[in-house]
């Protein structure tokens, strides 16, 4: 492909962005969540392009959108590529979406290629989870992982997933029943946005994702005792504010000493008024790492530097684990793969580069190895509107996804 039309076929996918973005629940912003009509009309569009590509379509039990080049032998395996084409709310245009975008448009230009597998695009109809709370539906009913328990979780408007999936044209009873066969799946590969900063200040367009990093949730809650701001002595209250703020403080520090990364995302005081000690705090942890065993362990560390902090202000700590994921790591034979087409097509050494948000790639590793191409985005900014790449890289990425499939082809 010559480099003209990889700049035209790169301008394209930005205009498809452009395009998708308008299936939008939300004025003035975009916001696409599962199993709503935006979500149908959006992937009523990307068939459209899948079957201009020349791919064989179909939607799958959970709302997924697919689309097949078929390989002449029946008898041969699968190459998966997708990536999910959801969103949150206010959100940027290419966070899922350009990975989708991405992978048909390679299949336009491979469209005249006999390969020795077949290859399957797919846009994971749930990644977010912004409507029911329960993220990665999509790529767990792919991946055999779909819990039929979600079936019952109700959306801010009482409406179950159940329901949703039979007004959406679904039928629940069928959710996860074609998940696919782990013995005729090849591989799984994924391009997705960065969603941070560090190829922009390596100035790389792309680069190669070595796992994706586990997390856990916390909700916690901590009890003291409220009390009029200036009649009770600092020595004898139980302010859970200040026990909070000191357990904030740890929570950054025991994160730069231990190499992971921890948030407080939410805070909430009670009963929150200017003048008086506050009874009761809740506030929220996040932690993250690439290993799994150094998450655990960090888990157990943090949790018990907290309740020393509780127990020697007379405080009552309780916790509530929120959400917890598996660290993954890519494999290394796909990292080699992606390292040989990236130096190729930007004449650099390639970089190796962890992420640190979950991915659709973390649950299809159940059944095939996973590889993954990050892009670079502008100032590391995603969820925002403000969400930007350029057509530059698009174009590049273009090019290593197309010998990605290439290079896999003659193995």
């Amino acid at each position: 492909m010559s480099l003209t039309t990889t700049n035209d076929a790169a301008q394209k996918i930005m205009q498809w962005a452009d395009h998708l973005a308008t299936f939008s629940a939300m004025e003035g912003g975009l916001l696409r969540a599962y199993l709503t009509p935006e979500h149908k009309l959006a992937h009523q569009q990307i068939e459209q392009w899948m079957q201009q590509a020349g791919l064989q379509t179909w939607e799958d039990s959970v709302g997924n959108q697919w689309g097949r080049k078929v390989s002449s032998n029946p008898a041969l395996p699968t190459l998966l590529i997708g990536s999910h084409s959801d969103t949150v709310a206010n959100a940027g245009k290419y966070d899922g979406n350009l990975g989708v975008l991405l992978a048909i448009e390679a299949m336009t230009q491979l469209m005249g290629e006999e390969l020795p597998f077949h290859i399957d695009i797919v846009a994971f109809a749930d990644e977010e989870g912004t409507r029911f709370n329960t993220t990665l539906i999509g790529s767990s009913a792919t991946a055999g992982c779909f819990k039929p328990e979600w079936l019952a979780v109700t959306d801010n408007q009482g409406i179950s997933m159940a329901q949703a999936m039979t007004d959406f044209g679904l039928d629940p009873m069928r959710a996860g029943q074609d998940k696919r066969n782990a013995d005729d799946i090849l591989a799984y590969l994924e391009v997705h946005i960065e969603q941070g900063p560090v190829l922009e200040n390596l100035n790389l367009p792309v680069g190669v994702v070595t796992g994706i990093a586990g997390a856990k949730r916390y909700q916690f809650k901590l009890k003291g005792m409220a009390g009029h701001a200036g009649t009770v002595p600092l020595a004898l209250r139980k302010d859970a504010m200040s026990g909070a703020a000191q357990m904030i403080g740890t929570i950054e520090q025991f994160a730069f000493d231990h190499g992971i990364v921890a948030t407080v995302g939410r805070c909430d005081v009670f009963p929150g008024a200017v003048n008086v000690i506050a009874g009761e705090v809740h506030f929220t942890v996040d932690i993250r790492s690439q290993s799994q065993s150094t998450l655990e362990s960090c888990c157990d560390k943090l949790l018990q530097n907290l309740t020393d902090i509780a127990d020697k202000r007379q405080l009552t700590l309780t916790h509530e684990k929120l959400y917890q994921a598996e660290a993954v790591l890519c494999s290394d034979n796909l990292q080699q793969k992606w390292g040989e087409v990236v130096e190729k097509h930007t004449q650099k050494a390639p970089c190796f580069l962890s992420s640190g948000a979950g991915h659709d790639a973390m649950v299809m590793t159940n059944i095939t190895d996973i590889g993954m191409l990050f892009v670079r985005c502008e100032k590391g900014i995603s969820h925002n509107p403000r969400e930007q790449v350029m057509v530059s890289d698009v174009a590049v990425a273009l090019n290593c996804l197309i010998d990605m499939v290439k290079k896999l082809a003659v193995e």
